[in-house]
């Protein structure tokens, strides 16, 4: 994919898996929902205490991949560096958030029943540096 195309296909709608390195052991993956802007960071939200947000700091290194969840195949992976964690999110990062991923009444409904279901949630920003592509679209 050219640069364009890999940053436009990040910033469709995709399930990222975003994998981070857990000294002594495979890598911790998760399924994570995210938000990018072609020339941007990559943003997510997780538990301030979970073992994600644990295992992080401001240098680190993680991979996000994205695919094509339908025939052809296609996937965009990226790896970069952690620029900031432990902002705490905010009311506008999670209706963004929700706006990417779900249909306006299922966001209304998840914003009314929020309540303080993020408190303590911090935002997590990786600029890109390395990416690698494949679109069997393009064969």
């Amino acid at each position: 994919m050219t640069r364009a195309e890999r940053e436009a296909f990040l910033a469709d709608v995709h399930i990222g898996v975003l994998a981070i390195n857990e000294p002594g052991m495979g890598p911790s993956t998760a399924p994570i929902w995210y938000l990018y802007e072609p020339g941007g960071e990559l943003e997510f939200s997780m538990s301030g205490t979970s073992r994600k947000a644990q295992l992080l700091e401001v240098g680190s290194r993680v991979s996000l991949v994205a695919q094509r969840e339908v025939m052809p195949p296609g996937y965009v992976s990226v790896e970069g560096v952690v620029t900031s964690i432990g902002d705490p999110v905010t009311d506008e990062f999670i209706e963004r958030l929700y706006r990417r991923y779900l249909d306006d009444a299922e966001v209304e409904r998840r914003l009314a029943a929020r309540g303080d279901s993020e408190n303590g949630s911090v935002i997590l920003r990786v600029r890109p540096e390395h990416w690698r592509t494949t679109d069997y679209s393009k064969r």
